[in-house]
């Protein structure tokens, strides 16, 4: 799909799939799509016919943001070190082509990365859909920051199997760990510091900041 980034004004544009039209809103470089309501069918008809990852809430489907060279190398270098951590263990991590369903809310959605420990658990009306992860991770961008740690955050807190939320900022060194106690509160654990470590104690798994930022500005 074009990049519409350099657009100064709002543009319309239609996609049909099988009979079904999808208004598509582009500004700058936040992508959203503004329609009537549509099934979760026709959602996944549209999802899998997309060049681009699409949300689904309430029967409103929102095409989203591609990222930046430094967000997709950050995901790969987490996914990396998660992965080897996880090596004999019963968790595994996925990439963003996993689509997860925030059962609770009807949110579905592709993390940066996610951590599911035991059998995936698969959503009956969403094929390849996870409903069970244990830890969720998004890169924040500028245009979806306001998103993530808001409304997004929001629904992830409340997929009951969820133990740890992790925010990690491209344009400088910080990663947010949101733990979830016992009580059902959630600690923030933020780390600023190459020097410091990302722990997952939900999966049993530390990973330097340092290796999350190789390869960044902000690796030397």
């Amino acid at each position: 799909m074009k990049s519409f980034a350099t657009l100064k004004s709002k543009v319309d544009r239609t996609l049909v799939v099988e009979n079904l039209s999808f208004e598509f809103a582009f500004l700058g470089n936040n992508m959203s799509a503004v329609q009537k309501s549509i099934s979760l069918l026709e959602y996944q008809t549209l999802d899998a016919a997309s060049e681009v990852k699409n949300e689904y809430f309430r029967g409103e489907v929102f095409a989203m943001a591609g990222g930046t060279p430094e967000h997709s190398l950050i995901c790969a270098n987490f996914i990396r070190e998660a992965g080897n951590a996880l090596k004999g263990k019963p968790c595994v991590v996925y990439t963003s082509d996993l689509r997860v369903k925030v059962d609770e809310t009807g949110l579905y959605t592709y993390p940066d990365a996610s951590v599911i420990c035991g059998e995936l658990l698969r959503d009956e009306f969403v094929s390849n859909t996870a409903l069970n992860a244990t830890v969720i991770v998004e890169v924040l961008s500028e245009s979806t920051e306001t998103y993530d740690r808001g409304k997004k955050s929001s629904h992830y807190r409340q997929i009951e199997s969820l133990q740890e939320l992790v925010l990690i900022s491209q344009d400088r060194v910080s990663v947010e760990c949101y733990v979830r106690k016992p009580q059902g509160q959630w600690l923030l654990r933020e780390s600023l510091k190459l020097d410091d470590s990302l722990l997952l104690e939900s999966v049993g798994v530390e990973i330097a900041l340092r290796e999350i930022y190789r390869g960044t500005a902000f690796s030397s």
